[in-house]
């Protein structure tokens, strides 16, 4: 085990499963310990359970309440008596065929996957600021940019490339408090994500995706994200990945899914 980041404090949202446990996960292997986040509390305990309380802290909030998201910053602060840094890393997908998106389902992600994003690193820039290294990493995907990303997506999505367009803003204005700000950008891997998706709106996505192209990129661990964010975290003082993307490199066939 590596103590790179030893006693160093960081945030991460969404961290009761997926890639934010990984994250959470990797960061204390190398020593830190983790707020978590997350809007269930059943989750929240296992996650905390399996990583050890005396590296983990949880509290359950919604990103998308800016008044719950200061107050939670605040607590995890207190807890462990100070703070090095904010994954943003909580995101939800609802597919659907844009002529047939609901209305509640486009708010909840714009709300959750951006706004959030906003919302959280503006509860953490007062109290990063200052630190020895503070850093803040906002996690897109390779939905963002590639063209052949999983069909029906579209609102999922645009909040990431929304989120990537937000952290060039911020990483310029973070750069007089010393703040590095870095975003990741993810391809697929294997995570309990499209968990409560409607299924007859995922068949028709992965359907209209067979028709993109045969392949598809697999392989890849939600690990692999985990270290990605360590190791963007422990950049010395002064200097800050500005786009990390990592993605699967292995092809398999569409119709094998």
């Amino acid at each position: 085990m590596s103590n790179q980041l030893q006693g160093k404090v960081y945030i991460v949202t969404g961290g009761s499963r997926g890639f934010g446990l990984a994250i959470a996960n990797s960061l204390v292997a190398q020593g830190a310990r983790v707020g978590l986040l997350s809007r269930n509390q059943a989750g929240l305990d296992e996650a905390i359970a399996g990583i050890g309380r005396d590296h983990a802290f949880g509290v359950v909030a919604d990103v998308g309440n800016r008044g719950a998201i200061s107050a939670a910053f605040e607590q995890i602060k207190r807890h462990f008596g100070r703070l090095d840094g904010l994954v943003n890393n909580a995101g939800l997908a609802r597919p659907n065929a844009i002529e047939n998106l609901v209305e509640e389902e486009v708010l909840l992600q714009v709300q959750t996957n951006f706004v959030g994003t906003v919302f959280c690193s503006q509860a953490a820039i007062p109290l990063l600021r200052g630190g020895e290294n503070p850093r803040i990493v906002n996690i897109s995907s390779a939905s963002a940019f590639h063209h052949d990303e999983m069909s029906h997506l579209s609102i999922y999505a645009a909040t990431k490339a929304a989120v990537e367009r937000f952290t060039r803003d911020l990483r310029e204005e973070l750069q007089h408090d010393g703040i590095g700000v870095s975003c990741i950008r993810p391809g697929n891997a294997w995570t309990s994500f499209s968990d409560g998706w409607d299924t007859v709106a995922l068949q028709a996505g992965l359907e209209a995706w067979t028709h993109t192209g045969t392949y598809m990129d697999t392989g890849m661990e939600v690990a692999q994200v985990g270290d990605a964010v360590a190791y963007v975290v422990s950049q010395p003082v002064g200097v800050a990945v500005d786009l990390l993307e990592i993605r699967p490199n292995t092809l398999i066939p569409k119709i094998s899914l």
